[in-house]
């Protein structure tokens, strides 16, 4: 738009940015990847570990499990996936089972897995380990147990089943191993056209603080696949380690087939 500006040794640059200086990008900004939304990534914070600091900026999340077509047809056990969202539809993470083929079909809901969590970026922000336990009430000294990892290698939390005749019980410890909630879910889990609620409570069992819940998907996704929905809801200025380990809780109840 300037006349003859090529006669005066220099050229005019697009959108009037001086030669040489980079257009810096817009923050906090939806990613858009191969058609999903993905949660504008926030930036770092002190004494959080990588990749942690989405959870400081929500207060309940969605846990979406992907149906595999093969499974439907077959019956035969594929590694499970795991679409993790905020409120508003953008996805926070994807979660991705690494277990083999055959402890996925001959262990069945008690098998040890590696579940792997990931970021927009790529990055794998946090590990969840489970081990070969049992879930029976009739062997109380070898019940499940999940350890959570934040960066991958680095524990922040365990989620311990705890032995109870009739309810589904755990509790939620630091990296220390010390008690910092509980989790109660319902006598009876295998509701028909409701939620199942598991109720996250204080280490005194007095209060309530958050809420881990199975959505009910109708009666035909229920009757043929396995695939859940859950939801989670923690305080905002809960640590977000203890958000972490609250996710890791989901998935162990999710792979216990509550």
């Amino acid at each position: 738009g300037v006349a003859g500006a090529g006669s005066y040794g220099f050229q005019v640059q697009a959108m009037g940015v001086p030669a040489g200086l980079a257009v810096p990008p817009i923050q906090n900004q939806p990613i858009v990847k191969e058609g999903t939304i993905w949660m504008p990534v926030p930036p770092p914070l002190p004494n959080c570990p990588p990749g942690l600091e989405y959870l400081t900026q929500i207060d309940q999340i969605l846990i979406h499990q992907q149906m595999e077509l093969l499974e439907i047809l077959t019956g035969f056990e594929a590694q499970n996936k795991y679409e993790i969202k905020n409120t508003v539809g953008q996805r926070v993470y994807f979660a991705a089972e690494d277990t083999d083929c055959c402890t996925r079909n001959c262990c069945g809901p008690s098998r040890p897995f590696t579940l792997r969590i990931i970021d927009n970026l790529g990055h794998e922000v946090i590990t969840l380990q489970r081990p070969l336990r049992c879930s029976s009430c009739c062997f109380p000294c070898c019940l499940q147990e999940l350890e959570v990892q934040a960066p991958p290698g680095t524990p922040v939390g365990y989620v311990v089943q705890d032995w109870h005749a009739c309810l589904p019980k755990f509790t939620i410890q630091d990296e220390k191993r010390m008690d910092i909630l509980k989790i109660t879910g319902p006598c009876v889990v295998c509701s028909c056209c409701e939620d199942v609620h598991f109720e996250v409570k204080s280490v005194d069992e007095t209060s309530t603080v958050g809420r881990i819940s199975k959505q009910w998907t109708g009666f035909l996704k229920e009757a043929f696949t396995d695939a859940d929905n859950f939801g989670i809801t923690f305080p905002m200025d809960l640590d977000v380690k203890m958000k972490a380990v609250m996710i890791g809780a989901c998935f162990l109840i999710v792979s216990l087939s509550f």
